[in-house]
């Protein structure tokens, strides 16, 4: 998420995958407790929580994804909540004047904040009902044979369902 505080940074993955998975392999092979060595042989342990953390950006940055470090408390604009999502500004601001994620406008200014947090909650919400729906149409699917059904004559059923859908 670019324009985020200094104090958080994207990273893109390292071209070469190979030492990532390396690196998740060898992190993936640990119960804990973890230790950071310094260069110059100095230890200190990895607390459990900060050991969890490493572990989820390996293994994201091994598939070639870049990460950002946030605090959950973090402000967004309604820009850079938008790009989180995968949706445009536009569709952003209809979901916060709908009260579908909750805003700040801080006293004596026109713009939005968003809380990284109500993001994340809202694509979660996101989430579980596209996994409902899908159970929901699964289960119809189901109870209708058409996983039974032959394609051809599966695509023919299709075919006249769609010529008799009312034209818009």
């Amino acid at each position: 998420m670019q324009g985020l505080k200094e104090s958080n940074s994207t990273t893109l993955p390292p071209e070469d995958l190979d030492k990532m998975l390396d690196v998740a392999k060898f992190l993936n092979g640990m119960d804990g407790p973890a230790v950071i060595v310094g260069p110059e042989g100095q230890s200190v342990d990895l607390p459990e929580e900060a050991f969890r953390v490493l572990k989820s950006v390996v293994e994201a940055m091994r598939f070639g994804k870049a990460i950002t470090v946030a605090p959950v408390d973090q402000k967004l604009t309604t820009q850079q909540a938008a790009d989180f999502l995968g949706i445009s500004r536009p569709t952003l601001v209809k979901k916060l004047d709908a009260q579908e994620i909750p805003y700040e406008l801080p006293a004596g200014r026109r713009h939005r904040r968003i809380r990284l947090v109500d993001v994340l909650e809202y694509q979660e919400r996101q989430r579980i009902e596209r996994r409902k729906a899908l159970d929901e149409l699964t289960f119809s699917a189901e109870q209708d044979g058409l996983y039974d059904m032959d394609a051809n004559v599966y695509k023919e059923a299709l075919r006249e369902a769609r010529r008799t859908l009312p034209k818009d």
